[in-house]
């Protein structure tokens, strides 16, 4: 057998393997090509829907999850999923071999219907799906001290659009701190935020929903990290970020947009992102 037949039929005996509801992955480590070929497969995968594939222009999840490194033998944390837009990528991958962790902010009596909702949506998904997920570890966490997972266990913590958030509630630094802790030694932080323009005020940062890079690498380094690398993956030079809204009158939310406006917010798109990737020493 030729290298080149021996290639084919390799490439074949792997869309096999990831074909017809996504079943088993790996049954050996993969390489850094396998990773991607599973990667294609799993975004173009039939349990992701329409309006979800949809984003994958303006979140580049191939690009992001190989720029931090993600490989499907890893256990992975994702913090505050939401509607499990990344963990339909995630979950999949790590299904064989990895193992997953999704962390949710617990619940409380004060806290938005909508929220309650979601969550319970999110844990439905998981819970129905375990030819897609398997067996995924749900960790709920307090926001004052988060635990994510055992102490040390993960190779990698991702976190998507959130920074803002916890910005606002002053939690910002226990996050990071628990990251920290749920990592193993070497083990990766993979954050992507909406960014905000050098030298904003914190004040506009949290009421327009953008964070500038150094306010996340400070929160980063203070709990222990180094910054490994940054990239443009997910920048976008039309999102001017002055938006009279902030970072909501961008698709997907167009919060607040006139209907003669919701044109020039498509075209802009969604916002500008930073893309970080730090380790844990």
């Amino acid at each position: 057998m030729n290298k080149k037949t021996s290639w084919a039929m390799s490439c074949i005996a792997v869309i096999i393997l990831i074909t017809g509801g996504l079943a088993p992955y790996f049954t050996s480590t993969a390489n850094a090509h396998d990773v991607q070929v599973l990667l294609d497969t799993v975004i173009q995968g039939a349990h992701r829907s329409e309006a979800n594939r949809a984003r994958d222009q303006y979140r580049h999840p191939k690009e992001t999850l190989l720029f931090f490194g993600l490989k499907p033998d890893m256990t992975v944390v994702e913090i505050s999923p939401a509607n499990g837009w990344y963990t339909e990528i995630i979950g999949p991958l790590l299904k064989k071999q990895g193992q997953f962790y999704a962390a949710v902010p617990a619940l409380n009596e004060d806290m938005p219907k909508a929220m309650k909702d979601r969550d319970g949506a999110y844990r439905l998904m998981l819970k129905r799906a375990p030819d897609l997920y398997g067996e995924p570890t749900i960790t709920t966490y307090d926001t004052s001290a988060p635990v994510f997972a055992p102490d040390g266990v993960a190779d990698l913590v991702v976190t998507f659009r959130n920074v803002h958030n916890w910005a606002k509630a002053g939690y910002t630094q226990p996050m990071f701190k628990g990251f920290y802790q749920a990592l193993k030694s070497g083990g990766v932080l993979g954050v992507v935020e909406h960014r905000a323009k050098p030298g904003t005020p914190l004040t506009k940062q949290i009421e327009s929903g953008y964070m500038t890079e150094q306010f996340v690498i400070e929160a980063a380094t203070a709990a222990g990290f180094k910054l490994d690398l940054s990239s443009e993956i997910n920048s976008n030079p039309l999102d001017t970020k002055d938006h009279p809204g902030g970072v909501w009158n961008l698709p997907p939310n167009l919060r607040g947009v006139s209907d003669s406006d919701k044109p020039k917010y498509r075209a802009i798109g969604e916002s500008d992102r930073m893309t970080l990737r730090f380790v844990k020493p």
